[in-house]
């Protein structure tokens, strides 16, 4: 018989045929990666074992105006495991819980419920000493990375101010927050050879440099903010206070030279972290400002031309009555020019005068002043009070607006309205960063008026019968207006026994260089009056900081000079 083959011989070329394409095609493409495409081969095995470890990069330092240093990175050793590693040395655990400070028990519970895995942190922040220490026993599975952690050297003292970051080294508070894109650099890579099991062969080289965070430099100036810092504390203590708040502003320039709060932490250590304390109170806490906007409704008044210093108000019998509302003053009242007013601090004095102006000169001064509106700063959490504006003022609500009720303000926005009337009435912008030049400023206030309302300010501290005898500096002319105000409930009232004290002021009068507020919460024992609870606070801080910033006295008082008489032969 024959063969089926032999019947059709072209197929079995065919597939002859075809078997030589397919070598040909393996030997080319085994030439094509071996000779010609080598980067293939290469990149595959490179996949496999060549890897890129992260290099930290330095955070920029913060400094105060004059470079002390308020956040700075210190290089810090994080240990990691393989857990999968560690198995097969158990009988070590113990040991390597002892050398990193943790419980035996907990470190072994938590390999074993890891075991899987191939990574896991076993502690972050040793100092480069501790972590090679714990290195050299040499326990298989235990790793170390190079990382950063932020040191805080001002401790408690600027803690609202320049915030924390994370253990992440990523800004979460204040400062770190609001310019952590600026601070945070750019990480660097390095390649490494590794192993299947994820253990390093070779350091290869530094494929990329990392870029250090820039340094940012705040307004704050550290000796006034430790200053501030001091007599806060002092004041809470004194008075039983449940919170305070102080801030000072360079007059001419609008930079936040202090800002203080307590109750206050330490950025560098938060394990027993009260929430209440991170509260940048003088940024986020509103509140009713009382008397020390009445400086201010007396500005509308003089702007209005319908009243001049001297113009009188009759404040008998020491009430008023609109409506449903009674207004009240402390002292009994009388004929009162608009310096006694502020001096006696006359709810009903300064109501009549809004009553007889109307509420849009009141309205439009406070609108001008800033309160009600963003600082600019971009402070995270920064509230902006509630300056409101009815379509038809009612009585009592232009009244109440006028003595500082009804309208919502932060620390931070008192202390830059009384900057403005320090400043000739022209509004400069805040910051709380160090200027290298002079912002361009908005007049708002006509000079004449501001200086004029200075000088009434002036009579409220240095004159008898003024609230604010307490605040009075040494050698210098201050002007300043204490208030007290009762708090808000949950239910919209008022409180009968819970009050803030406060005292706004300027100094020195001569050439006004610092306005400062000063804000205690609750004080509970000894009074609680903005004259005799926030005015002494601010005399002490207003009187150390113009003499640390060498600013001139204009209050010294007059030298007398003697002539001695002449003795024989015209000799003294």
């Amino acid at each position: 018989m024959r063969l089926q083959g032999a019947l059709y011989p072209w197929r079995f070329r065919i597939v002859l045929l075809l078997l030589a394409l397919m070598v040909g095609a393996i030997g080319w493409r085994i030439v094509d990666l071996q000779v010609v495409d080598q980067d293939f081969l290469q990149g595959q095995g490179d996949a496999r074992s060549l890897r890129h470890i992260p290099i930290p990069a330095h955070r920029g330092l913060i400094t105060d105006r004059n470079g002390e240093p308020l956040a700075v990175s210190t290089p810090v050793t994080t240990l990691w495991g393989n857990p999968r590693e560690l198995q097969a040395v158990r009988e070590r655990w113990a040991e390597l819980a002892r050398a990193i400070g943790q419980e035996p028990e907990a470190l072994s519970e938590r390999l074993q419920q890891q075991a899987g895995r191939e990574f896991t942190y076993l502690v972050r922040g040793l100092t480069p000493e501790q972590g090679q220490q714990v290195l050299e026993l040499k326990i298989p599975g235990v790793y170390a990375q190079e990382e950063f952690r932020r040191f805080y050297p001002a401790g408690e003292v600027a803690a609202h101010v320049v915030g924390f970051t994370d253990i992440d080294d990523r800004g979460r508070e204040g400062m770190e927050l609001a310019y952590d894109e600026w601070l945070a650099g750019v990480p660097g890579k390095r390649q490494v050879i590794k192993d299947r099991r994820g253990r390093l062969i070779k350091d290869v080289q530094v494929t990329q440099n990392a870029k250090p965070g820039k340094a940012l430099a705040l307004s704050i100036d550290l000796r006034l903010q430790y200053l501030a810092h001091s007599e806060l504390r002092s004041v809470v203590q004194e008075f039983g206070a449940k919170a305070a708040s102080l801030v000072m502003i360079d007059v001419k320039t609008g930079e936040i030279l202090a800002m203080a709060n307590q109750p206050t932490y330490n950025p560098n250590n938060r394990r027993n972290l009260q929430p209440a304390a991170m509260r940048n109170r003088a940024m986020i806490d509103v509140f009713e400002p009382g008397s020390t906007i009445k400086p201010f409704s007396i500005a509308a008044a003089l702007g209005t031309g319908k009243y001049k210093p001297e113009s009188v108000v009759d404040t008998s019998p020491g009430s008023m009555r609109i409506g449903r509302y009674t207004i009240r003053d402390v002292s009994r009242g009388g004929l009162l020019t608009l310096t006694g007013i502020l001096m006696k601090s006359s709810n009903v004095g300064v109501s009549k005068i809004a009553l007889d102006i109307g509420a849009e000169p009141v309205y439009s001064v406070l609108q001008q002043a800033g309160f009600g509106q963003d600082t600019g700063l971009g402070f995270p959490g920064e509230r902006v009070g509630n300056l409101p504006n009815h379509r038809r003022w009612h009585d009592a609500e232009t009244a109440s607006l006028a003595y500082g009720y009804g309208l919502s303000v932060t620390a931070v926005q008192l202390a830059h309205a009384y900057a403005l009337l320090g400043n000739d009435g022209v509004n400069v912008p805040l910051s709380l960063l160090r200027l290298d030049q002079p912002q361009k400023g908005v007049q708002v206030i006509d000079r004449h008026i501001s200086s004029t309302v200075l000088q009434m300010l002036r009579a409220v501290v240095e004159e008898d019968g003024g609230g604010g005898a307490r605040a009075r500096v040494p050698g210098y002319h201050v002007g300043g207006k204490s208030g007290t105000a009762k708090k808000i409930t949950g239910t919209g009232g008022y409180t009968e026994d819970a009050y803030r004290s406060f005292f706004a002021g300027v100094a020195p009068l001569a050439n006004p260089r610092i306005a400062a507020v000063v804000v205690v919460d609750e004080p509970s024992k000894g009074g609680y009056y903005g004259g005799l609870v926030a005015a002494p606070v601010f005399g002490k801080v207003m009187a150390r900081a113009l003499r640390l910033m060498n600013v001139t006295p204009d209050n010294l008082p007059q030298v007398k000079t003697v002539q001695a008489a002449a003795g024989k032969g015209g000799r003294i």
